[in-house]
């Protein structure tokens, strides 16, 4: 038998999904709410987080808790550079690009395969749909790589991506990790989302044919707009076989 908190939820998820509340529509407050269901306030609390978590409420501080507009999902392409105009479709997206200079330390320098300590340009790539956020990329680059404009941060998304396409030596190979896990405060925090939504979260290295990393990216999507794709092409030997 499904708990208060759980029965409350999907009554309202189907309240959502059937269209009887609409996207952008203010539920309820939560004290009328809770005597609806005859409930704790805690408890309803509970039954709006987990719709919150699977991204249908949204709730906005001082003024209450709303049916989640729908998001434009983007589709993350495995096995390309980042960044890459390819790998995820931000077109519906307006991206801002923040460039510092930060130094190797712990995971970065690891990461790069830099001694501590060694110059690197971060690119933050903080992507919107209208006014809220949507998807965060740091894009990581040796200073003695990174294009003078890159460094100065004078340029657009766009042009970042080309000049960024462009560095010499050119890679030769890209390895990503992939992992679903809950965002940091900070990614919450920059992103606008629950703490209790996953995120997929992609670690990439992007490196030349002498083994260097001219790149690295950490990518934070969230799981409710962001889907993975990685195709495999196999190299099929087509020599006649001996009879």
């Amino acid at each position: 038998m499904p708990s208060r908190r759980d029965a409350i939820a999907d009554d309202l998820r189907e309240r959502i999904v059937t269209g009887r509340l609409k996207p952008g529509e203010r539920l309820p407050s939560e004290a009328h709410l809770a005597s609806q269901y005859m409930v704790s306030t805690p408890t309803l609390r509970n039954a709006l987080a987990v719709l919150q978590a699977e991204g249908l409420v949204e709730k906005t501080h001082g003024k209450g808790n709303f049916v989640r507009r729908p998001l434009h999902r983007i589709t993350y392409v495995g096995g390309r550079r980042t960044p890459d105009t390819h790998s995820m479709d931000l077109a519906p997206l307006s991206v801002t690009v923040h460039t510092t200079r930060v130094r190797a330390r712990g995971h970065l320098a690891a990461l790069l395969k830099m001694p501590t300590g060694s110059p690197l340009a971060e690119i933050l790539c903080l992507g919107h749909e209208g006014e809220r956020p949507h998807s965060l990329a740091r894009i990581y680059v040796p200073c003695d790589l990174a294009p003078a404009a890159v460094l100065r941060g004078s340029l657009p998304y766009e042009a970042v991506v080309m000049r960024l396409t462009e560095l010499c030596p050119p890679p030769a190979e890209v390895r990503e990790e992939i992992s679903v896990r809950l965002p940091t405060p900070e990614e919450a925090s920059t992103l606008r989302i629950s703490s209790a939504l996953a995120v997929l979260a992609i670690t990439r290295q992007t490196a030349d044919t002498t083994g260097r990393v001219v790149e690295a990216a950490l990518l934070v999507l969230p799981g409710d707009r962001a889907d993975a794709v990685f195709t495999t092409h196999y190299v099929i030997d087509e020599r006649p076989t001996k009879t």
